[in-house]
């Protein structure tokens, strides 16, 4: 059992940036893939970014590509989205997830959290 704990959402202005977190516990959160969707208004939950259980690869989605950086902390037990030069289609509840399998389907996943609201303002 992984339990996964969202922080960092907010508000900011177009161009600004925000950082994510997402604490988990669990005894197999050091060795679960982690990732982080999105979800807007009226649309589907969309693949951001995941990062494999021991930080060497990530993949992120295209549009999102060199503005957001996924890390995680052993030490910590926790997961990071940095979100650089910000635009307000990226305004959705993030959701942090963790699962075995390096994915960008949501069905991979098996553990979800609460989500954080970021709200990108014009």
């Amino acid at each position: 059992q992984v339990q996964l704990v969202e922080s960092g959402g907010g508000l900011v202005q177009a161009g600004g940036s925000l950082r994510l977190s997402c604490a988990g516990s669990g005894r197999t959160f050091s060795r679960s893939v982690m990732g982080w969707f999105r979800q807007a208004p009226g649309k589907e939950r969309e693949f951001v970014a995941a990062i494999t259980w021991s930080g060497g690869s990530t993949d992120y989605e295209d549009s999102v590509k060199g503005r957001f950086t996924i890390s995680r902390d052993h030490a910590k037990n926790t997961v990071y989205l940095q979100m650089n030069s910000l635009k307000p289609e990226a305004t959705a509840v993030y959701y942090c997830t963790a699962g075995g399998y390096y994915s960008r389907r949501a069905a991979s996943y098996d553990y979800w959290g609460q989500g954080t609201q970021v709200t990108v303002s014009s």
